[in-house]
């Protein structure tokens, strides 16, 4: 799964992946209180879900059981996952259940782009399981629901979560750009020295030449990653790590708190303090990062319609400066 957004809200959500069911249990330590969110019970929740429900699409927002869901779905926003809800890979910080996925639905990108239409969404946010089951990664099936989007809701802005295409045929990647999403979202998830426990069947370098390669094919397009903290990494990793990621030209950076969705997953080695967030966004400012959202709650898709207005205006701004 490719969002960091792989923490638990109150409930827990259960356990919903037979290759984890051997592993031994890890200890969950007690949220301290600015992690703690409120349960989602407002009428504007209700509407999103009911909606999502209505055009039959799944949502990362409950898959991964984002801590956010509450305060997003209550504002008609919601992360859209497409190409089911199995995912080839099985990371262990993830809780998208792990298996052979169905055939795709060639009926998604409609469905998705009716959802988008009738929230109203000014921005809107796909991503998807990984699907190493296709030649292409789902990269066509991507491109379909960005052109259905454009045609249903042309003044919606749409930012893109993609899995990695790591095992896939050449051309991949130029297919999805050339639908021209104005956000291309890829996280590193990690610090590379954790990518064996963290993120096994991915490739650190892999991963941060796609997002380079985005950038070679449209030096227009706005890319963005992020990390989860918490998994053990140090500061010198995730320094280095924002130094990657400006190599490769990456506009936006954010980076959230790991949270464990159940005993069976990577244990949180340790809740990172507000202070260090706020250290974190200034280091990486300091670097040159046109938007950063660093705080113990961001993840991938939080408050995206804001930022994505926020990194235009940086962008316009750094222009002007010449």
């Amino acid at each position: 799964m490719t969002d960091h957004s792989a923490g638990a809200a109150t409930p827990i959500p259960v356990l919903r992946h037979p290759e984890k069911a051997h592993r031994p249990d890890q200890a969950q330590p007690k949220k301290p209180d600015w992690i703690r969110v409120k349960a989602p019970v407002s009428q504007g929740y209700k509407d999103t879900r009911d909606t999502l429900r209505e055009h039959r699409l799944s949502t990362v927002c409950e898959e991964a059981g984002c801590p956010n869901v509450g305060e997003c779905w209550s504002q008609g926003h919601a992360t859209m996952m497409i190409m089911g809800e199995i995912c080839t890979r099985g990371c262990s910080f993830c809780n998208v259940a792990t298996g052979k996925p169905d055939a795709l639905d060639v009926f998604e990108p409609g469905r998705v782009a009716h959802a988008v239409s009738t929230l109203g969404l000014k921005h809107v946010v796909i991503t998807s399981v990984d699907r190493d089951d296709l030649d292409d990664g789902g990269a066509e099936h991507f491109a379909q629901t960005i052109r259905a989007i454009r045609h249903r809701s042309p003044g919606s802005t749409i930012e893109i979560l993609t899995p990695d295409f790591l095992k896939t045929k050449p051309g991949t990647l130029e297919t999805v750009v050339e639908a021209r999403p104005d956000v291309f979202n890829h996280n590193l998830e990690t610090v590379p020295g954790l990518y064996p426990t963290v993120r096994p069947g991915a490739r650190y370098f892999h991963s941060l030449r796609l997002l380079q390669r985005v950038k070679e094919l449209d030096p227009a397009m706005f890319t963005k990653s992020g990390i989860m903290v918490g998994l053990g990494e140090d500061r010198q990793g995730v320094l280095q790590v924002m130094d990657d990621m400006r190599a490769a030209e990456i506009d936006f950076i954010t980076i959230g708190q790991y949270l464990q969705p159940t005993p069976k997953h990577h244990r949180v080695d340790r809740f990172v303090t507000p202070d260090e967030f706020r250290s974190y966004e200034k280091a990486a400012y300091g670097k040159g990062f046109l938007m950063v959202s660093a705080t113990p709650l961001t993840r991938s898709s939080y408050h995206a319609g804001d930022d994505f207005a926020r990194l235009r205006e940086a962008r316009l701004a750094r222009l002007a400066q010449g």
